[in-house]
């Protein structure tokens, strides 16, 4: 594949890279500002953000009017939800509200035009893991799939910070299960990276699956330190930019990249993400990705 002219790339900026409390047209406005293509929203497990899933018409139609305003979009959604409510919990009306997230948040995707809902890999995150909290997990899982390519919005799983979805092998065992072309996954390179994985071998036992990139750097898990999986600074860490851009490169990728960063103890937020635009681009031309 021949380098990309940076026209031709799609690279977003993750919602909490932004500050806290925009409106959406503010936070529109900022992103364009920035220069970045699209704004991945997030979902999470506060009740601010999980309230999204029961808009009003008129919010969604709210929205989708800023994003036409500065041709923007969301073209994707970070469902975090599922950390709170997870598929696999031992109390069932826990599971329950988990598959009621699920379905709210890909009918919110179909009136907001986004196409992407990436998933979080935990069965349980504040409980004790079983074989029967894998097994609800499964199941819970299956379901969203088969909701989600109903309404034709994909459902793409992170690579987590967390073991059980530590790597792309660990997801094609699940895609095995699930051989929906609605189920698809989303790499982090920075969590790639820190588990310790072959990364140029997971990217392209995987490269054929591959939705969307998360950019982040990590610092590594090794016997003495947990890894560190959050708020790390571009070249701080352990991931070797121009290394992934390269081989992403000869994969010919194609689809989007996501920068995620978090600002809250920054300075100056708008200079940090302006910054990070600049740092990644820079790091895509030495890799050859990018012309």
């Amino acid at each position: 594949m021949k380098s990309l002219t940076e026209h031709e790339l799609k690279l977003g900026i993750y919602e909490k890279a932004l500050l806290k409390g925009l409106s959406w047209d503010e936070r529109f406005s900022l992103a364009r500002r920035c220069g970045y293509d699209f704004v991945e929203m997030s979902v999470d497990e506060t009740d601010e953000r999980l309230a999204r899933l029961d808009w009003s018409r008129e919010e969604r139609l709210s929205c989708v009017s800023s994003m036409y305003a500065h041709d923007i979009r969301i073209p994707s959604i970070c469902l975090s939800g599922h950390r709170r409510f997870p598929l696999g919990s031992h109390d069932p009306e826990i599971r329950a509200k988990g598959r009621e997230i699920m379905r709210k948040a890909v009918d919110l995707a179909v009136d907001l035009g986004v196409r992407v809902i990436q998933l979080a890999g935990y069965d349980v995150y504040y409980e004790e893991s079983d074989e029967q909290t894998l097994q609800w997990f499964r199941e819970g899982l299956a379901e969203a799939v088969s909701y989600a390519a109903r309404e034709q919005v994909m459902l793409a799983m992170e690579i987590m910070d967390t073991p059980l979805m530590s790597s792309i092998t660990r997801y094609l065992t699940y895609k095995e299960e699930l051989p929906s072309p609605w189920f698809t996954v989303y790499p982090d390179v920075g969590n790639l990276t820190a588990w310790g994985n072959d990364v140029e071998a997971e990217l392209r036992k995987g490269s054929n699956q591959i939705t969307a990139i998360h950019l982040k750097d990590t610092l590594a898990v090794t016997d003495e330190y947990p890894g560190k999986f959050k708020e790390v600074p571009f070249g701080a860490g352990c991931v070797d930019f121009p290394g992934v851009f390269s081989l992403l490169r000869e994969l010919e990728y194609r689809g989007p990249f996501l920068i995620e960063m978090w600002t809250e103890k920054s300075d100056d937020p708008e200079a940090a993400v302006r910054e990070a635009r600049e740092w990644m681009l820079e790091q895509m031309r030495e890799g050859g990705y990018l012309e």
